[in-house]
């Protein structure tokens, strides 16, 4: 199985256009037209010589597959592969001039084809899968196949025996409200499944209800689980552990006691790396983690690939708690988990959770039918009280999630304080841009005159007052000429800044690798600050202030500007969004959404009225077997 397939994949290298080029058919036009790339066909070649199929069909659907990987998708369809490569990369006219395979033909090729085992029982040694009209790369459909099996079974179990009177007690103290509260049917639910999910959108009380969920789980055993906390990166496993112990510090003492400190790891560290493996781990479906629960944070970051690695680790008696928003960004590699999970239906003999808490049933008494059957069947709580940001900002991100793209552009155009709309080319003069570059300005005077007089706390205070997020690293909707157009700005406007080497004073620094002995993680920002006259970079970690050496730090950037997805997790009081253009792959709902619910107080896009509604429209499109095969209670066949 592993062994053809990673023989092609060590071979596969990006010297790339000449030696693609040399492909001869379908593999040929399709790099041409740049729906392949070279690495593409070099895999599907390297299988046509191991393997020695012959039909240039099955080789472009097997490069295809492994085209769909690389955008994040798990599976191939067959039937709409054009219309998904459109979307992606060409145009109709261009994508109708290339010559697609009829579709009855293709497949045909593909079911009987060497390399391609058929259905859940087929060979273990073949590269790829057809399972339910679905072509997958078969370690993507194993790594599927450890989900589903997971959820499917932790749905399917009888419920967990809780004491109701404690729990009752339990669900009294820590979760007070008289009124209905989602946080607390979290908790109810958590106490009585081994998996389920806390979801909701920025500032609705996620880390706040983990907290309490645990204490309530605590309570229930006594003080004698061994809880872990994760998450994908060490920049929101920093920020979880902090505002897990905000949040424990107002418990009372027994119940912080029962707790004790919560410290959170990166999934990465949690399951124990090995040097040079970026998927293999310690600790395995051979060797399991000792935790009574898991809690993973951020879980819409999380890829498939690590999710399954982590269930396989999991005792069959550990509970797992995901938590994240399934509307913002997915992972990065391959897989959108949490939003699959989310959706999923539940196999029809899946018994309902009874209600035996009064408190549980005046919360569920506020949901809608949908809600409730998502919570008592798949365990899935969504919270939606904001906190954090209110007014016009949540209703515009609340039209962003619906695809409502009049909404959104009457929002826009409406004059509100907290909400505002240059509706220009984003490339334009700096003429139109003005409020951004004065909003760039102040926050950068601010920081630069607290660094230069020796403060550290208040020029990082003064990094989250303003940030410009934008879609693409490159070119003239980029991060890497943003941060430029900024860094022009405050060189013209504040004398002498930028002129004293590479660690400058004011310097706002971007960490972009995990340094687990400084405690320094891909995404924390920092600024360079003067110390006794010496250049010293200031960091705030676990609520504690750090001044360390510049010469001692890793791999680091200067951040006037970030990636959209690289801001996940992060807020600032002010937040200027740069649109691409409306051709652009990159301009999705979810992008436009997971950028807006950055800001607290404001939030400026600028992009034109097609770019809004482009991305209003246009979803991720990350097509995956998991919601089908999750809600699947019979064996897949072949067919």
């Amino acid at each position: 199985m592993t062994s053809v397939l990673g023989e092609a994949y060590r071979t596969a290298s990006p010297e790339s256009a000449d030696q693609a080029l040399r492909a001869d058919g379908l593999l040929a036009e399709f790099n041409r037209a740049g729906v392949l790339t070279s690495a593409d066909v070099h895999v599907a070649r390297r299988l046509r010589r191991l393997c020695g199929e012959s039909d240039e069909r099955v080789l472009l659907a097997g490069a295809l597959a492994v085209r769909a990987v690389r955008h994040g998708s798990v599976v191939l369809e067959l039937h709409d592969v054009a219309e998904r490569v459109t979307a992606d990369s060409l145009t109709a006219d261009e994508s109708a001039a290339l010559p697609w395979p009829d579709s009855d033909g293709w497949v045909a090729a593909v079911k009987r084809s060497p390399l391609v085992a058929g259905g859940s029982d087929g060979p273990d040694d073949r590269p790829l899968r057809w399972v339910d009209g679905l072509l997958y790369l078969d370690r993507y459909w194993r790594q599927e196949r450890v989900v589903a099996a997971y959820v499917d079974a932790a749905m399917q179990a009888p419920p967990l025996t809780a004491d109701p009177d404690r729990l009752d007690a339990a669900l009294r103290r820590l979760f007070p409200s008289e009124e209905a509260d989602r946080q607390r049917l979290a908790a109810y639910v958590a106490a009585h499944r081994r998996f389920s999910i806390v979801a909701g959108g920025p500032g609705t009380g996620k880390t706040t209800t983990v907290a309490r969920l645990l204490a309530v789980l605590q309570d229930l055993a006594g003080g004698r689980l061994r809880i872990a906390l994760a998450a994908p990166t060490g920049k929101a496993a920093a920020r979880m552990t902090e505002a897990a112990a905000d949040e424990v510090a107002r418990f009372g003492k027994l119940d912080q006691d029962r707790l004790g400190t919560l410290t959170a790891s990166t999934l990465h560290r949690l399951l124990g790396t090995w040097p040079g493996e970026r998927t293999r781990f310690r600790y395995n479906r051979d060797n399991r983690l000792p935790y009574d629960v898991v809690v993973v944070d951020e879980a819409s970051m999380v890829s498939l690939t690590l999710m399954s690695r982590l269930i396989e680790a999991l005792r069959p008696t550990c509970r797992l708690i995901l938590v994240g928003d399934p509307n913002q960004l997915a992972s990065i590699e391959v897989g959108a988990v949490l939003g699959d999970l989310v959706q999923r239906a539940a196999p029809a003999d899946v018994v309902p959770l009874p209600v035996e808490s009064a408190q549980a049933g005046r919360d569920l008494e506020a949901l809608s039918n949908d809600e409730q059957h998502a919570a008592l069947t798949i365990g899935v709580v969504g919270l939606t009280k904001v906190h954090r940001y209110g007014g016009q900002i949540q209703e515009l991100a609340e039209a962003i999630r619906r695809g409502d793209g009049e909404n959104v552009l009457d929002l826009l155009g409406a004059g509100h304080s907290d909400i505002e709309y240059v509706a220009v080319d984003p490339a334009a003069s700096d003429a139109d841009l003005r409020r951004l570059r004065a909003d760039a300005l102040d926050a950068g005077r601010e920081l630069i005159t607290a660094a230069r007089a020796g403060h550290a706390e208040q020029p990082l205070m003064a990094l989250a007052k303003h940030r410009v997020l934008c879609a693409h690293r490159e070119g003239p909707y980029g991060v890497a000429d943003w941060g430029r157009r900024v860094q022009n700005w405050l060189s013209e406007a504040v004398d002498g800044y930028a002129t004293d080497g590479l660690w400058y004073v004011g310097r706002p620094l971007l960490v972009t690798s995990n340094d687990y002995q400084l405690r320094l993680f891909n995404g924390d920002t920092g600024v360079i600050v003067n110390c006794d006259g010496e250049p010293r970079a200031a960091f705030m970690r676990e609520g504690a202030l750090d001044l360390l050496a510049p010469s001692r730090l890793g791999e680091v950037q200067t951040v006037h500007a970030m990636s959209i997805h690289r801001s996940q997790g992060s807020q600032f009081e002010r937040v200027s969004v740069v649109l691409p253009p409306a051709e652009s792959p990159l301009l999705t709902r979810e992008l436009l959404y997971t950028a807006v619910t950055r800001a607290k107080e404001h939030v400026r896009i600028i992009g034109t009225e097609q770019a809004v509604r482009a991305a209003v429209e246009r979803r991720i499109q990350r097509a995956s077997g998991l919601r089908q095969l999750v809600a699947a209670s019979r064996p897949e066949s072949g067919s």
